[in-house]
């Protein structure tokens, strides 16, 4: 954990989705304390017309983030990481950054077992980077 998990309606190519890996990465790492070593990036294209946001009219077409962390990080640090996920899908993939939502799934460390980080994972501590 944490597990980054881009839903797109296009597909990329693949330097483009290594290039937004890495900076995803990067920016969680930096933003949320944590080992870079720990983050895991996932970008499912799941081709066109396969996600929509509902409107008070005709769906759109729109991409989604989904965010697995380990607990502890405060509302307005959540935010800042949104913001700045964001920003990167933005520049490197062409989305739209108003119909991008970012979505978070806050677990207790043990819940993630990370063979590279020595197994059980700690809980989030704001020391640890």
């Amino acid at each position: 954990m944490p597990y980054l998990q881009l839903e797109v309606n296009e597909s990329y190519p693949t330097e483009k989705k290594k290039l937004l890996a890495k900076t995803l990465g990067e920016i969680f790492s930096r933003l949320m304390e944590a080992n870079v070593k720990r983050v895991t990036v996932g970008i499912r294209e799941l081709g066109t017309g396969s996600i929509w946001r509902c409107t008070d009219g005709v769906p759109v077409p729109a991409p989604v983030l989904m965010c697995d962390i380990r607990r502890g990080r405060s509302p307005e640090k959540r935010a800042e990481l949104a913001k700045a996920l964001i920003g990167a899908c933005e520049e490197i993939l062409g989305l739209e950054p108003d119909l991008l939502n970012v979505e978070f799934t806050q677990h207790a460390g043990d819940e993630m077992y990370h063979p590279l980080m020595g197994g059980l994972s700690d809980d989030w501590k704001p020391d640890e980077a």
